[in-house]
């Protein structure tokens, strides 16, 4: 059995009970005086404060956060979506004792307010009855402002993932400018980055004991804003780091292993010396050679540099994505003015036995009763499907998972993931005995992990999986394909489904998983996200070329038609990505012309903060490789009218968007190529009734529907075609059951609105 290097010195749930408290779990978490008086509490010992509604479910962060904290004997109360305005809405459960601890919820509360056109939504699916406008913009610091507007001797401590993908430096889209850090916005004490169980123990135990919030220095997976370097710490300029592109090799695994044993170098020493006399004498004493990311630190370019300068922005956000590797990550520092920003190495991910552990915590798994019958679209997608596991190696460019959650996978047993799936059965109203998935940010990394500790621990790879799979991971998906048979023989479930996103890159490596979920878990469509066609993009996102999803499609209906099953794939797609050209989407848009695919909705890529194509938009620069005012030049469709092109380009049989397909293919010199009315024309001529300003019909021509990256496969359900045609359809496909179409232009409403239960989601979005 190998050792995991990646081990925190302490277990999760090793420091002691708060006051000795053994007190019994509360129902929910308590959002009113009435209730803390219900349990018998005169004061909460930690205000969680929130921009969700409150759902005592293990998929929302803040009920994993307080149920963990409970766990440990704190009193946690919750103030879930206050009124902003005033501080009064958070003086409600009155002073906390220890802290206040805000987040602005399972998503950034920018992406969740705005459309990556920066137009404004009027819903949030976190939210009582879907209403938009209950949190404000940048969550994170209105809240932690009006906590210290109302106590102002309380520490703050910041978290989740509007405040994780902001701890350094950073772009913002919606402004188009490079912000600080936001835990100087925000005036936060401390900033937790991650999951951040571990470090949030730690810091409430400690302040518990009575240490001063500023004493909290040197704790993984925080940052914290000092004077100057921390003391005993060695710092390296980070141009020493990335010197013309080089960051620092890889460091040899094996260095420190001496291969050959002293037994074999004894032996081999009798075979030459036929009589020797050896002395034995006791080795003489060597201190414990220091690693070369501990106690050191990188010195990154300051804010007031990176926020004017687009070398080193991308230069620093290159340094910082080779520094989360937990096993060797440096300490990263970025001056402010005159403040010095610090972040400390990422925390050790949870042991099986510690995610269990939370998974299994007293929750509820249902809206807190304050909200009565109101609905909320986030709880309603999930309060049947499962997350049996963190993190993703994956490393898309334009997902800020890494960043967030990390490389390495953390996976729950298969024992607390059937209790979990029993749990639903017997407890969770309205189950009808269809669980909708068991997944995570990947539904393919399950027990997935490099085959070397010592490899895992020192490797600063982007990606374990591009441009190729590395020979170091583990891609048997038998762990998987046990946790699928288990779950299926309990009693009253009926079906298991799989929505997250398949890796087919990985599926195809074990084509037993690929047969055993097409066989058992597909409900008529699997999402899988080949991202683009042209290589171009693709390598920018540093996703798997299309001969990876060839190889699965084969697959797929291969196992499909074995079964004697009717099922089709759902491809996401990315418009505007950076690294994309006109002629990357009019390629696109032949190849799903080609395969006889729609695309019902679209959206642009969104540059979240952190991300690498984030970087890539702003800088347009490419961290993937060397940075310098003369390396790689990434095209980047900026402005509106450009990526209004893109995103026409992907629904190339939409009217509406003909106009600007024929103009860019003029542009390009193939409109007499591709403007035409036979099979291998993009779009048609100009008809007199656009000339007189009229908009064509589209056609009711049966075609594959499929989706954009941040949309989802619930458009299937809502799509009302014709009856008769879907039933043509279908006898041409060789079904009995009608096969939905796409709505007709008239029927829609007006302008095509992305699915909000498929936006990014803090944790658990892929």
């Amino acid at each position: 059995m190998s050792v995991d290097l990646l081990q925190a010195e302490r277990p999760l749930f090793s420091y002691p009970q708060f006051k000795s408290r053994n007190e019994k779990a509360a129902p929910f978490l308590p959002m009113s005086r009435q209730e803390m008086q219900k349990l018998g509490w005169d004061s909460c010992d930690i205000i969680l404060v929130v921009g969700d509604a409150y759902v005592d479910h293990p998929s929302f962060g803040m009920a994993v956060i307080g149920r963990t904290l409970e766990a440990q004997g704190y009193r946690v109360g919750i103030i879930a979506q206050p009124d902003w305005q005033s501080k009064d809405a958070f003086m409600t459960l009155g002073k906390p004792n220890l802290f206040f601890g805000v987040s602005a919820g399972n998503m950034d509360s920018m992406i969740n307010r705005y459309t990556a056109e920066r137009r404004m939504r009027h819903d949030d699916a976190y939210t009582p009855n879907n209403e938009g406008g209950k949190r404000p913009d940048r969550a994170v610091l209105v809240y932690t402002q009006r906590c210290k507007e109302a106590y102002k001797s309380v520490p703050v401590v910041i978290g989740g993932i509007e405040a994780s993908l902001r701890r350094i430096a950073h772009y913002d889209y919606w402004s188009d400018k490079v912000r600080r850090s936001v835990i100087l916005d925000a005036k936060a004490d401390i900033l937790l980055y991650g999951n951040a169980e571990r470090p949030l123990l730690e810091v409430a135990h400690r302040l518990s004991q009575g240490e001063a919030i500023s004493d909290l220095t040197e704790i993984r997976g925080t940052a914290i804003l000092v004077k100057e370097a921390l003391p005993e710490w060695d710092g390296i300029d980070s141009r020493k780091v990335d010197q013309l592109g080089k960051i620092d090799p890889i460091i040899n695994p094996y260095a420190d292993i001496n291969v050959a044993c002293a037994t074999q170098k004894l032996a081999d020493q009798s075979d030459s010396d036929s009589a020797q006399v050896i002395t034995i004498q006791p080795e003489a004493y060597r201190p414990a050679k220091k690693k070369p990311w501990e106690k050191t630190y990188i010195q990154l370019p300051s804010y007031e540099q990176v926020s004017r300068d687009k070398i080193l922005y991308a230069h620093a956000s290159r340094v910082m994505h080779q520094e989360t590797n937990p096993g060797c990550a440096r300490a990263l520092a970025q001056y402010h003015g005159e403040r010095l920003v610090w972040i400390n190495p990422p925390a050790y991910p949870l042991t099986t036995e510690e995610i269990d552990t939370v998974f299994g915590l007293p929750y509820q798994r249902i809206p807190h009763p304050a909200y009565g019958d109101a609905k909320i679209p986030a709880y309603d997608m999930i309060r049947f499907s499962i997350n049996i596991m963190r993190g993703c190696f994956g490393g898309c460019t334009f997902c800020s998972i890494t960043e967030h959650e990390g490389r390495v996978i953390q996976s729950r047993s298969e024992d607390s993931i059937i209790k979990e799936i029993e749990t639903i059965r017997d407890k969770v109203p309205g189950f009808t005995g269809v669980i909708s998935d068991l997944g995570g940010p990947t539904a393919n990394m399950y027990r997935l992990k490099c085959k070397s500790p010592k490899a895992e621990q020192t490797c600063r790879r982007l990606s374990c999986v591009f441009p190729d799979i590395c020979h170091h991971m583990n891609t048997d998906h038998e762990h998987t394909i046990n946790l699928y048979r288990r779950a299926r023989k309990l009693s009253g479930i009926k079906k298991i489904l799989i929505a997250s996103g398949v890796r087919y890159d990985i599926a195809v490596e074990d084509p037993r998983y690929v047969k055993e979920l097409v066989e058992h878990h597909v409900g008529g469509y699997l999402k899988i996200a080949p991202e683009h066609t042209e290589k171009g993009p693709l390598d920018k996102m540093m996703k798997p070329t299309m001969s990876s999803y060839e190889a699965f499609k084969n697959m797929f209906e291969k196992y499909s038609k074995a079964a004697g099953k009717k099922q089709y794939l759902i491809p996401y797609f990315i418009s505007a990505h950076p690294g994309t050209t006109d002629q990357d989407m009019i390629n696109l848009a032949l190849w799903l012309k080609s395969n006889n695919f729609k695309l019902d909705q679209v959206q642009n890529f969104y540059p979240s903060p952190l991300a690498n194509a984030t970087t890539m938009y702003h800088t347009e620069k490419n961290p993937l490789h060397k940075i310098a005012k003369d390396s790689e030049e990434v095209i980047t469709a900026k402005g509106g009218r450009q990526r209004k092109i893109h995103k026409a380009i992907l629904r190339y049989h939409a009217p509406e968007n003909w106009p600007l397909i024929r103009e860019t293919l003029k542009k390009l010199g193939l409109a007499r190529k591709l403007i035409g009315t036979g099979p291998n024309h993009l779009v048609p001529p100009e008809s007199r009734n656009e000339k007189q300003g009229k908009i064509a019909k589209v056609s009711n021509k049966p075609a594959r529907n499929a989706v954009t990256r941040f949309t989802g496969s619930a458009q299937f359900k809502n799509a009302t075609g014709n009856a008769k045609q879907e039933k043509s359809a279908a006898a041409k496909l060789g079904s009995s059951k009608p096969v939905k179409l796409e709505k007709k232009a008239g029927n829609t409403g007006g302008k095509a609105k992305p699915d909000k239960a498929f936006k990014f989601k803090g944790q658990k979005k892929k």
